[in-house]
């Protein structure tokens, strides 16, 4: 049993980072994907963004990474929100943190990765994602609305990141925890979340008391079978029928809570 636990442990941050699948799709996208730089004090940010192919001015989403960094996944989010509709942009929270000033693919794996993210000052978080919102409300195609979503240590941080900018029109927190101070929240939070994922879900009652207290809006789904991650596991060719159902579930519901 313990050699069982020890080869899931090792297993869940290989699948994470074996993502030939997803940069495979996004060779295949016709949409216009390029990678720009954030720059704000001493700081340069990497960005990853994606642009629908509208005539219309569209919404700008701010993606937040999973704790993995800004994997082929992550980057393959943005294009899908794309294929919905809306600029997205993902930015690189590990620039900087990786060899000779690299990000996340400079750090070489997954315990790396998830070792840099752990040092990352919390006003650097979000100051980047300041400069995200920024940016893309300055882009021409933009029409003026910004919301944020984040993925696993992503999510956590959409939420916290909720309590720090005003211009949000939303929050997606998908698989994350809630902060401890809400009173300065200014837009709904919307989470999605796991029924197999005991260590999140079973903080979301205390949250959920938390933002009812200081009368804000928070609308948490839980997708029955679902595990932790499964907004990438269920798009992994290789992903349980319980992801991919809680995946394209909790995106048809994104979809319906962004129009």
């Amino acid at each position: 049993m313990r050699n069982l636990i020890l080869l899931l442990a090792l297993l869940l941050p290989a699948q994470a980072l074996a993502q030939d699948w997803a940069k495979s799709r996004l060779k295949k996208s016709p949409r216009h994907l390029e990678w720009v730089e954030l720059k704000h004090g001493d700081r340069t940010l990497k960005a990853f963004v994606a642009y629908p192919e509208r005539a219309e001015k569209a919404k700008v989403i701010v993606v937040i990474h999973e704790i993995f960094g800004l994997t082929d996944w992550a980057r393959l989010m943005t294009d899908e929100l794309a294929a919905a509709g809306y600029i997205a942009i993902a930015p690189d929270l590990l620039s900087g943190s990786g060899p000779n000033g690299g990000g996340t693919a400079s750090l070489g794996g997954v315990d790396e990765a998830r070792k840099a993210i752990r040092e990352l000052p919390p006003d650097q978080i979000t100051a980047d994602l300041k400069a995200a919102v920024d940016y893309g409300l300055k882009l021409p195609a933009a029409n003026g609305q910004v919301s944020v979503a984040g993925f696993c240590w992503g999510g956590t941080e959409s939420f916290r990141f909720a309590t720090n900018e005003k211009r949000l029109k939303a929050a997606y927190v998908f698989y994350g925890t809630g902060p401890d101070q809400v009173a300065s929240i200014a837009c709904p939070v919307y989470g999605f979340y796991a029924e197999n994922d005991a260590r999140v879900g079973a903080t979301i009652e205390a949250t959920r008391a938390l933002m009812k207290k200081a009368g804000k809006t928070y609308q948490p789904v839980t997708y029955k079978g679902a595990g932790h991650g499964f907004m990438r596991a269920g798009e992994d060719p290789e992903g349980s029928a319980e992801n991919k159902q809680a995946r394209d579930q909790a995106w048809k519901r994104w979809m319906d809570l962004l129009k």
